[in-house]
């Protein structure tokens, strides 16, 4: 029995889309998150594997913008809907796909491929590091306090209805977007996953609400949350579902933090996919009480090792030759010597002797920053060939701030 891989005909997205739900547990979404990723969906980048009639395998590519360490955005390819029936497992059927999918994006020119995974054992063999962690917290907001920034209180806060304000909420994530590595910059449409309010979705809290922050005037941050009353013989115990929190300054993060601590009638705030480097977490009174749960996020395969590693600035001057092992992407296999600072960067092939060894899979873990050479090396992931080169890479890829996905796709 054969299999064709193919590009996705709209015609086909329907059953394409039943495959991938049926994958993931065959749980009907919303119709309105359903009409959604169907507007997304981007049928020239997406492939379909077919079994006769049958659609037996799915997957996709965003055209993505990623922030990169020195604030650039670079083109990259947000791989999606990855599935494969469970009747064709072991036939080949994901590498065929991971395989069209990398050679397509080279020939688009994009120098990044991305992805948040399922199960996070899947893609390394492909290629893909975990370039991003997050946090999320429960925080008892009845015994933590928070503390808060001078300004905090010159920052005015009003309700206002999420679909209403969702320009200007979107205008301040564009501002924030070239700030942190990691954050993509959002194309048409995809401002709707902001407004997504499904029973589902919910989960027993309320119907999405939204503040909004601003001074003179102006929209300067948002948060978007939900409430989930509950009640017990002592009294209230209800909790914020924190869907995020965005703002332009410290003042104004603060100001809406503080009303999510703040909410009547709640003792606990949920929050989930967060940046690890997030302020709050200094600003709290008791650390412990928030039960930190940090997880993978934002998986990076490195599709062209030259424009990668050009398309982003450095911490410290760096001039290192790496030795790079590629063998799913064999164009990015041997020894390409990167020299850069703060200012830009210039990679190209070389003869001279590597410095470091690497697969491409520990390139892309440390690409964005959050994830140090030095600490794969530690795991035997890396390895030094000249003393002194490891510190010198490991300084300079390092990040501000931590690189963090906003928001999955």
């Amino acid at each position: 029995m054969t299999t064709d891989v193919r590009v996705l005909r709209q015609a086909d997205w329907d059953e394409w889309y039943e495959n991938l739900l049926r994958a993931f547990g065959g749980v009907a979404e919303s119709s309105e998150e359903r009409a959604l990723w169907n507007v997304l969906t981007e049928y020239d980048r997406s492939l379909g594997v077919w079994d006769g009639e049958s659609c037996v395998g799915t997957a996709g590519a965003f055209s993505f913008r990623v922030t990169v360490p020195g604030g650039a955005s670079v083109p990259a390819a947000g791989i999606t809907a990855v599935s494969v029936a469970a009747t064709h497992r072991r036939r080949g059927i994901l590498t065929a796909m991971m395989r069209r999918q990398l050679d397509d994006i080279r020939t688009w020119g994009e120098p990044l491929a991305v992805l948040t995974a399922s199960e996070p054992a899947i893609y390394g063999r492909f290629g893909y590091g975990i370039g991003t962690l997050q946090i999320s917290a429960e925080i008892d907001t009845d015994r933590v306090r928070l503390s808060v920034p001078p300004g905090t209180d010159d920052v005015r806060l009003r309700y206002a209805v999420p679909a209403e304000v969702l320009d200007a909420c979107e205008a301040v994530y564009a501002r924030l977007v070239p700030q942190r590595p990691g954050m993509l910059a959002r194309r048409s449409g995809w401002e709707g996953l902001g407004l997504l309010d499904s029973e589902d979705q919910r989960g027993g809290a309320s119907p999405l609400q939204c503040v909004v922050a601003e001074r003179d005037g102006e929209v300067v941050g948002y948060t978007r949350f939900r409430v989930k009353p509950e009640w017990g013989p002592s009294g209230h115990n209800g909790a914020v579902m924190m869907v995020d929190v965005e703002g332009l300054d410290p003042a104004v993060r603060a100001a809406l933090w503080r009303f999510l601590f703040d909410i009547d009638l709640t003792s606990t705030l949920r929050t989930r996919g967060r940046p690890v480097d997030e302020a709050w977490q200094h600003m709290v009174s008791d650390i412990r009480r928030c039960q930190l749960r940090m997880k993978d996020s934002l998986h990076v395969r490195v599709v062209d090792v030259g424009a990668a590693l050009e398309a982003r600035t450095y911490q410290a001057p760096v001039d290192v030759v790496f030795e790079v092992e590629d063998s799913f992407c064999p164009w990015n296999e041997g020894r390409w010597r990167l020299t850069g600072d703060a200012k830009g960067a210039v990679c190209a092939r070389t003869e001279d002797a590597p410095d470091l060894a690497l697969s491409v899979r520990e390139l892309g873990a440390a690409y964005l920053g959050g994830v140090s050479l030095a600490s794969l090396a530690a795991g035997g992931a890396v390895r030094e060939l000249r003393g002194g080169a490891l510190a010198e890479a490991s300084t300079a890829f390092t990040s501000v701030v931590a690189p963090w996905l906003p928001h999955g796709f």
